[in-house]
Order: C-alpha cells, then sequence, then structure tokens
C-alpha cells in the first residue's frame, strides 16, 4: 500500500509525456500511485528517434502495449545492416582474422535475449508512438494534461516538492512526494541545478527528414534486408546516414554528421543534405527519384551527461537524464529502461517515506553503468568507423556485438567485446606504421572516459 499521509497534491509529478514519463506513469499508476504527468506540447507532435531496440519490448511487456503496437502496424524491425562504398583500400587488409565488409547484416534472433520472446522490435512514427503511450498512461490511471508550461521544480526543505507551470496567462503550483524530470533534452532540472555537462569532444549534428517512394532496396544485396535499419557510412569523417522504415511507402532519412561541417543558413543545409547524399551516388539517385515529404529538421549539440541524475525527492530519466549519439536507436531504449528501472526505486520510497537521494541509488548506479557502456561503444565505434564492420563479420565477437545492439547494457560494468574493441583500437593508434592507422577516424578511443562517468 502506498504511503500517502500529509496529502500533497500527488504522489509523483511527471515533468513531460515522451516515452520516459508516459512509461514512468504507467508504471507508477498501476501500482497505484496518484501521479501526474505535466506536457509542455499537444500530442501528436513529430520527433526525431524512430528506430526501437529490443530491449524496448521489456516495457511494453510489462506495461501490457505490446497489443497496442502491433494494432498500430508500426513496421517490424528484425535486424540491422551497414552499408559502405566498395572501393576503398581498407577492405584489401586483414588483421588478426578481422575483415571489414561494405555491407554486412545482423539478426536479432540470432542471440536468444532473456525476458524478450519476439525476434523484432519496431520503427515507429514518433508522433503516433509517443501519443499512443501517453494515451496508455492516462488508461492506466495517471492524470495527463498537455499543453503545460513547467518552469520550476523546487525540492528543497522538508516537506513535499513543489512544481511551478504556467497555463496560458497563468502561474501554478502543485505539491508531489516526488518529482521526476522527464522533460527530454530541455533537462529541466539538470539545468537548474547546474548538474548539466556539455560534452567537448561529441558534436554531432542531423538533418532529417522523410521520403515518400524510396526504394529502400537500394543499398542491399539481399531484398529480405528491405526493412531493417540501414547505417550508410559517408567518406565524411564520423558521418553516417539513417535509413528508418516509417510505412510501407514511407522512410526516414536523416544525415549525421560533426559539427564542423555543417551547414549554416536552411538554404545550404538543404544543398549540404544533398551534398552528403551525394557522397553515395546509388543512395542519391534512388533519393531524387522520391518525394521529400517535409522540410528537413535539425538536431544539433547532441551529447551531454549530467553529475548526478537523483536528488533528494528528485530522478531526472531519459533525455532529461543522458543523451548519447543515437547510432544504435538509443534514445528511447534508454527512456524505457529509465522507467522500468527507477519506478521500483519510486515505489519503494513511496512505501518507505525515505525520499532522500540514497533511496534512489540502485536506479543512478544502474542507469549510469547502462549509459556509460552505450557512450564508450558509440565512442570505439565512431573511432573504428567503417571498420566496425569487421567485429559484426566475426564469429567471436558476433554475438557480444549483438548483445550490445539489443539494448542490455545495464548488467555488466564493461562487456567483454567492448573491452577487447577498446584494446583492439588502441593497439592500432598507437601503431602509426598499422594499415589500419589512417583509416580510424578522428576520436580516439578514450576521448570520453571522464565525460562517460556522468
Amino acid at each position: 500500500m502506498i504511503v500517502s499521509s500529509g496529502r500533497p497534491d500527488f504522489d509523483v509529478a511527471i515533468v513531460g509525456g515522451g516515452p520516459a514519463g508516459s512509461s514512468m506513469a504507467a508504471y507508477l499508476a498501476r501500482a497505484g500511485a496518484r501521479c501526474v504527468v505535466l506536457e509542455k506540447e499537444l500530442f501528436p507532435r513529430p520527433h526525431v528517434g524512430e528506430s526501437l531496440v529490443p530491449s524496448s519490448t521489456r516495457v511494453f511487456k510489462d506495461l501490457d502495449f505490446l497489443p497496442v503496437m502491433e494494432e498500430a502496424r508500426f513496421p517490424h524491425k528484425f535486424g540491422a545492416v551497414w552499408t559502405a562504398h566498395g572501393g576503398n583500400r581498407m577492405y584489401d587488409h586483414d588483421w588478426e582474422g578481422l575483415a571489414p565488409d561494405c555491407n554486412v547484416d545482423i539478426r536479432f534472433e540470432e542471440r536468444d535475449q532473456p525476458g524478450v520472446e519476439q525476434n523484432y522490435t519496431y520503427h515507429v512514427d514518433r508522433g503516433r508512438f509517443d501519443n499512443l503511450l501517453l494515451q496508455h498512461a492516462q488508461g492506466s490511471g495517471a492524470a495527463v494534461y498537455e499543453g503545460v508550461n513547467v518552469t520550476s521544480i523546487d525540492t528543497a526543505g522538508p516537506g513535499p516538492a513543489t512544481v511551478g507551470f504556467r497555463l496560458g496567462d497563468s502561474e501554478h503550483r502543485i505539491s508531489a512526494r516526488i518529482v521526476v524530470d522527464a522533460s527530454g533534452r530541455r533537462t529541466l532540472a539538470g539545468n537548474q541545478n547546474k548538474w548539466r555537462i556539455r560534452d567537448r569532444v561529441f558534436d554531432q549534428y542531423a538533418l532529417h527528414t522523410w521520403f515518400e517512394g524510396y526504394d529502400r532496396r537500394t543499398l542491399t544485396k539481399n531484398d529480405t534486408l528491405e526493412d531493417y535499419i540501414f547505417v550508410h557510412f559517408l567518406p565524411i569523417t564520423n558521418s553516417w546516414i539513417w535509413q528508418i522504415p516509417i510505412t510501407d511507402t514511407v522512410t526516414s532519412i536523416g544525415v549525421v554528421t560533426q559539427k564542423k561541417h555543417f551547414a549554416g543558413s536552411r538554404e545550404d543545409r538543404q544543398e549540404f543534405f544533398w551534398e552528403c547524399i551525394g557522397s553515395r551516388p546509388e543512395l542519391a539517385e534512388a533519393l531524387r527519384a522520391a518525394r521529400q515529404m517535409r522540410p528537413l529538421a535539425d538536431e544539433g549539440d547532441y551529447s551531454y551527461a549530467m553529475s548526478q541524475i537523483t536528488g533528494d525527492r528528485l530522478l531526472l530519466v531519459g533525455d532529461a537524464a543522458r543523451f548519447v549519439d543515437p547510432i544504435f536507436s538509443t534514445g528511447v531504449s534508454i527512456a524505457l529502461n529509465c522507467s522500468r528501472i527507477a519506478h521500483v526505486d519510486v515505489l519503494a520510497a513511496l512505501e518507505s517515506g525515505d525520499f532522500s537521494r540514497a533511496a534512489f541509488r540502485n536506479y543512478e548506479a544502474t542507469i549510469q553503468r547502462g549509459t556509460r557502456n552505450w557512450y564508450n561503444f558509440i565512442s570505439v565505434y565512431y573511432r573504428l568507423n567503417v571498420l566496425f564492420t569487421a567485429f559484426i563479420g566475426h564469429p567471436k565477437y558476433r554475438l557480444d556485438v549483438l548483445q550490445l545492439l539489443q539494448g542490455d547494457v545495464y548488467d555488466e560494468e564493461e562487456p567483454p567485446v567492448l573491452a577487447e574493441m577498446r584494446r583492439i583500437v588502441g593497439e592500432v593508434e598507437e601503431n602509426p606504421g598499422h594499415v589500419w592507422h589512417d583509416l580510424l577516424g578522428e576520436l580516439t578511443a578514450n576521448a570520453f572516459v571522464n565525460a562517460a562517468q556522468g
């Protein structure tokens, strides 16, 4: 039974109704907690981050949300494909049995994943998906208010926390035993408390849009891979393209590159987008034959950490707690797993009446371990660049890499395959005469160690 003495307005106030906030609300409401979601936008609204990883399925199963996903007929995602232009000299080399491939794929079903019975996850229209998940939270018993602009979170003092918000021209406050900041990259509590640590190295930007009628088989040797997520490497340092099915005929295409390559004006960005696409001529030809459905959208200053993600009466979840580069579709998965792990500590705190930061230590340690593994995986990936495909193709490493791609990153301090990748990259870095040395990306294997601790 949830403790409710003192009667603040709610047991838990959740700032933000995206995947982190709505899944947290669903977990808590289904357990009997009185919770409210305060969302700034009016749903549905477009959002980047359209491809999921299999670890998300555990949360959907917990929340009885899988039938909703199936009814929505989101495309099933069975695996991933990486492509690169085959004319590069790197494909002529082999080292310790590791041979890069210019076209490699992997299926999720190759590794049994504990707690995940289906062999696929989903690609989603985030406008529809986020709206369905928020409605599911409301149907589970959470109070949901949209168009509410939260302006402050106050957890100081011995009494309940308060959340200040603007509704129209009027200011309001509510009280709660615990506040969950799920405000996304706005990171309300993180900025308010000066916890946010900007990544000074990882400065990726993205330009993205949707295309109608693009032939998704353009850069695959296998027609059965049409509905996989594709990562197309570009001959531009640390740059790549995503290809994500949204419906049978609509495809999301995004160019991710470093800030120094990023064009300034809107007109320049459109030209820059097509210049990047043009570095893969077959892809450019197929996209020119399709219809661009939306103006280009841009996302910048991707990566940041927090010096802490919990405090007295306060937890940060999802993008409000951490954001890492989207190369492995981690955003929604991290958001959902934040809720899966954090709601246990929140319910225990409501039972015990202990709302100190220490009450949320399991959540903080687990999520920081998982996001650190994601971050180090991504950093080594960018350093390897196309050479990463060698690890996918090698039988010694394939299933261990797949474990990371499935989203199972929270239980080990450092997965052995990640340590091995870091070791190999380090050896290549230290040997200027190695045949791979000039083929590495510009980032070093150890570039993000300090930032990854946050």
